[in-house]
């Protein structure tokens, strides 16, 4: 975000399951120049932080059309509280663990036995224009996402 003429990318992700923003997850933005047969360009990665936010990705080159977001959502509801992880324990002021929050979903209890998670990765594609900011929330829960183009 360098100037005003710049494209830029941030995001935001929200666990609706436990109504808190979801912090310490893994964020990974490709660019992609031209149509979909061009390959993917490998341009950032991030972490979320306490609020749930990825601010610090870099500007996108010129010419870029297509952006991927890869999050990684496995180790955030597999991998203990995010009071647990050292990356994000400063800022955690919620005691209760991501099983704690889980088990108080009205989904089967089959899911608190079986290993990993239903959506071990998220991955959203979306087109981008020169000189324009996209920000793109996801709203995650052990189920299911949402996306969208926030403001």
């Amino acid at each position: 975000m360098s100037d005003a003429t710049s494209t830029s990318v941030s995001t935001h992700i929200l666990d609706t399951s436990r109504g808190r923003p979801a912090a310490g997850v893994g964020v990974r933005l490709s660019v992609r120049q031209g149509d979909e047969q061009a390959g993917w360009v490998a341009h950032g990665a991030s972490r979320t932080d306490a609020d749930g936010r990825c601010k610090d990705f870099p500007a996108l080159p010129e010419g870029t059309t297509h952006v991927r977001l890869w999050f990684e959502t496995e180790p955030y509801f597999c991998g203990g509280s995010a009071s647990e992880r050292p990356e994000v324990a400063e800022h955690s002021s919620n005691p209760r663990s991501q099983r704690e929050a889980a088990e108080q979903q009205d989904a089967p209890r089959v899911r608190d036995s079986a290993p990993g998670s239903f959506f071990p990765e998220v991955t959203i594609v979306f087109a981008v224009h020169p000189g324009e900011h996209y920000h793109v929330p996801l709203l995650l829960n052990p189920f299911g996402y949402s996306v969208y183009r926030g403001s």
